[in-house]
C-alpha cells in the first residue's frame, strides 16, 4: 500500500470496519502502519510526512481500543468507559480494567492505588461498598511503543450512573428530597476516607455514581487523592472552577476541600429548586478559607440530619429514578 492511498483511507475512514476492513483487520493494519511509519518516510516531504504522522497516530490508536487483548489474563475488547486519563474495560464479574492513555500519568495511577490500599486496610468494612475495590494492579508494556503503564482493576456494583447523567436526566434541578440521601452518602464516604487518612481531591460529578433504586453512592477515580495538609497534585480538565482557593492556588488540602467540592456537587444539582435552607448550609461548607470550613464529615452528616429533619420532618424511603 502506497502512502498517500493509506493517508486516504485513514481520512475517508467513517468507523473501524471501513479501515481495518472486515476480512482481514490484522494484515490492513501491519500495511497502513508499514506505509505510514515515520521511518520509512524519509524520502517525502514535510507536508507528506506530516499526514503520514497524524494518520500513523489515529490508526494505532483506533488499533489499541478496537483489538482484543490479553492483559495479565484479563480479556480487554473495546472500552466501556473513558475517565479522565484512563480507558476503563469491562472484564467480567462487575470488574473494570483501568488503563492509562498516557504513561506520564502512571503516578496518578498510583496515588489511586495508595488510596484504596488504605481505605481497605483502615476503613470502617460496613462503608467500604461506598468506594471501589482494589482486585489487581501490574505494570504493562506496550508492544508498539514499548511505553510502560500501571495498571488497576476495580470492582464495584454494577448499574451506576454519575452526576452528570442525573443532571441530565433533570435538566431543571432535582427535589431536595431527593438530593438529601445523596447528599448523606456522599458524607458517609468522605468521613470514611477522612479518617482512614485521604483526601479524595477531587469531588466532581463524573466521579460521584449513584444506584438510583438502592440509593447508593460510589465515590471513584482517586487518582487525586493525597493525604491531609497535601497537595491536590492536578486539576480535572474542564472543572477547573470547581475547586477550592487552596487547590487553585497549590495550598494544603483537607477534608474540607472534599466537603466543598461535595456541597457545590449537590447545589449544583438542585439548580433553581434548592431551599434556602440547604444553600445556607452548602455556604457554609464553602467558605473561601480551609481553616473556616467544617473538617468533620460525620459531625457535619449530624448538621445535615438536623436541617433535612425542619425542611422535611422524619425521613422516609423516597423511590427515584432517571426518568423524570
Amino acid at each position: 500500500m502506497r502512502t498517500d492511498e493509506a493517508i486516504r483511507l485513514v481520512t475517508v475512514a467513517g468507523d473501524d470496519d471501513e479501515l481495518f476492513g472486515a476480512d482481514a483487520p490484522e494484515r490492513r493494519y501491519r500495511e497502513l502502519v508499514a506505509a505510514l511509519h515515520p521511518d520509512r518516510l524519509g524520502w517525502a516531504g514535510p507536508g507528506v510526512r506530516a499526514e503520514a504522522a497524524e494518520a500513523f497516530v489515529r490508526v494505532t490508536t483506533r488499533w489499541r481500543a478496537r483489538r482484543v487483548v490479553m492483559l495479565r489474563g484479563y480479556r480487554c475488547g473495546r472500552p466501556a468507559y473513558s475517565g479522565d486519563l484512563a480507558d476503563l474495560y469491562d472484564v467480567g464479574a462487575d470488574r473494570l480494567l483501568k488503563l492509562p492513555r498516557d504513561p506520564s500519568d502512571n503516578d496518578l495511577m498510583a496515588r489511586e492505588e495508595r488510596a484504596l490500599r488504605r481505605l481497605a486496610e483502615r476503613g470502617d468494612p460496613r462503608w467500604l461498598p461506598y468506594v471501589p475495590r482494589l482486585v489487581d494492579s501490574f505494570p504493562h508494556r506496550d508492544a508498539t511503543t514499548g511505553a510502560e503503564r500501571l495498571v488497576t482493576v476495580l470492582a464495584t456494583a454494577p448499574g451506576l450512573h454519575s452526576l452528570v447523567e442525573v443532571r441530565q436526566a433533570y435538566p431543571d434541578g432535582l427535589d431536595g428530597r431527593d438530593v438529601a440521601w445523596m447528599w448523606r452518602r456522599l458524607l458517609v464516604v468522605l468521613g470514611l476516607a477522612h479518617r482512614a487518612g485521604v483526601v479524595h481531591g477531587a469531588v466532581l460529578p463524573p466521579h460521584v455514581l449513584i444506584e438510583p433504586e438502592a440509593h447508593g453512592v460510589v465515590l471513584v477515580d482517586w487518582c487525586f487523592s493525597t493525604e491531609p495538609d497535601g497537595l491536590v497534585p492536578a486539576l480535572v480538565p474542564d472543572h477547573q472552577d470547581w475547586y477550592p482557593a487552596e487547590v487553585i492556588d497549590r495550598r494544603p488540602a483537607g477534608p474540607g476541600t472534599d466537603i466543598a467540592m461535595a456541597a457545590r456537587c449537590m447545589t449544583w444539582l438542585m439548580g433553581r429548586h434548592a431551599p434556602r435552607e440547604l444553600l445556607a448550609f452548602a455556604e457554609g461548607c464553602q467558605r473561601r478559607l480551609l481553616r473556616a470550613r467544617p473538617d468533620d464529615a460525620w459531625r457535619l452528616l449530624g448538621e445535615l440530619d438536623e436541617v433535612l429533619h425542619r425542611l422535611y420532618g422524619p425521613r422516609t424511603f423516597r423511590p427515584f429514578t432517571l426518568t423524570p
